[in-house]
C-alpha cells in the first residue's frame, strides 16, 4: 500500500473572477470544474489543471469573496512549486509574468519565482526529474513551455530540520535530510518541505486550505485505519462527487487529505467540456436555482480566445 503522489492542493480566494482570469489565461491551465463549496455552497469552488484534469495537476480554490489577503505562518503552505520543460522556459515565463503585469524573479538556477494577485507564492521550476508531463494547451503558450504538472510544495513547521515520522513511518514519504521529503508514487512524485516558521499566519485570500495526496481507491479506508492507529484524528470517509477523502492534521499543523484516484472529473460531464457550465455536488443539486441567481458569473478569457470554454 502507498500513496500516488499528489492528488490537489486547494486554497482560498477572494476573487473568483480575478482567479479564472490568472490561472486559465495567465498560467495557461484548463478550468476543469466549476462548482461550489460543498460546506458552504454559497461560495465557488473552482479546479484547474491539464486538459484531463489529472491527478497531480490540480490546483483548487474556494472563493470567498472579498476575503482579506492572509499570511502564511507556522502550519502553512508558503510556497507551492509547478514544472516547466527547460531552461528555456523559465526565460519564456519570465517574459509572460511581466508582460501581463506580475513579477517574477529568480531565484536559483531554473527557478522562477513569482506570485499571483493574492500574494499566493509560487516557483516555476525546470523539472527534470521524472515526473510524466500533465500539459494544458493555451492558444498563447508553446506546448514545449506549457507548465507541467505539480512537482513541490513548501510548509512552515516547528523543529523543520527533525525528521517527521508521521511522514516516513506511516504514510511512506522519504527523508532526504534538512527538512526535505520525497513521495514516491508509481507514476509520479512529488518534493515536500518543511522551512523555520516566521511566526503565526492569518488564514485569507492566498492562503493554502489544504493538501491532498492520490490513493487508490481500495486503499482508501485502509489509509484512515493506518491515521488512527498512528494517534491521529482522521475524519469519517467524506463523497465529494469526483473523489472520496479523509482529512487530517499533521503533527505541524498542516491540513492534509487523501483522495481517491477515482471517478474523477468527467463523471458528471464529458471530458471535452469540462469546466463550462456549473456543476453541483448532489447534496445541493436541489439549490440550483438560487445558486445559478445568486453566484457571480464567471467569465473565462481562455474562451474568449479559442471559442470553446477550455
Amino acid at each position: 500500500m502507498k500513496l500516488e503522489g499528489l492528488h490537489h492542493i486547494t486554497m482560498i480566494t477572494g476573487d473568483a473572477q480575478k482567479n479564472v482570469e490568472f490561472y486559465a489565461d495567465v498560467l495557461g491551465l484548463r478550468l476543469v470544474k466549476k462548482t461550489v463549496n460543498f460546506d458552504q455552497p454559497e461560495a465557488y469552488h473552482l479546479y484547474f489543471g491539464d486538459e484531463r484534469g489529472s491527478p497531480g495537476s490540480i490546483l483548487t480554490w474556494f472563493e470567498f469573496a472579498g476575503a482579506p489577503q492572509g499570511r502564511p505562518g507556522i502550519g502553512d503552505i508558503h510556497t507551492i512549486q509547478l514544472g516547466v520543460g527547460s531552461d528555456e522556459s523559465i526565460a519564456f515565463w519570465a517574459e509572460r509574468l511581466r508582460a501581463k503585469g506580475y513579477g517574477g524573479e529568480r531565484v536559483r538556477d531554473g527557478v522562477l519565482a513569482f506570485a499571483d494577485y493574492d500574494g499566493l507564492r509560487f516557483e516555476l521550476v525546470a523539472a527534470a526529474d521524472g515526473n510524466p508531463p500533465l500539459r494544458a494547451e493555451h492558444p498563447e503558450i508553446p506546448a514545449e513551455h506549457a507548465i507541467l504538472g505539480i512537482e513541490g510544495a513548501r510548509a512552515y513547521g516547528a523543529f523543520h530540520n527533525v525528521e517527521e515520522k508521521l511522514l516516513t513511518d506511516v504514510l511512506g514519504f522519504s527523508y532526504l535530510g534538512d527538512g526535505e521529503y520525497r513521495l514516491d508514487g508509481e507514476q509520479r512524485h512529488f518534493h515536500w518541505a518543511y522551512d523555520p516558521a516566521p511566526g503565526y499566519g492569518e488564514q485569507g485570500a492566498g492562503s493554502v486550505h489544504h493538501i491532498a495526496w492520490a490513493s487508490q481507491d481500495d486503499d482508501h479506508l485502509k489509509w484512515q485505519s493506518r491515521v488512527r492507529e498512528a494517534g491521529g484524528f482522521v475524519t469519517d470517509v467524506r463523497d465529494r462527487d469526483y473523489f472520496d477523502a479523509i482529512y487530517f492534521r499533521e503533527p505541524r499543523g498542516i491540513l492534509f487529505e487523501i483522495a481517491t484516484l477515482s471517478p474523477g472529473f468527467a463523471v458528471d460531464e464529458p471530458a471535452e467540456s469540462l469546466g463550462e457550465a456549473l456543476r453541483l455536488p448532489k447534496q445541493h443539486e436541489d439549490l440550483r436555482e438560487r445558486l445559478e441567481r445568486t453566484l457571480t458569473p464567471v467569465v473565462n478569457p481562455r474562451a474568449a480566445a479559442t471559442g470553446v470554454a477550455r
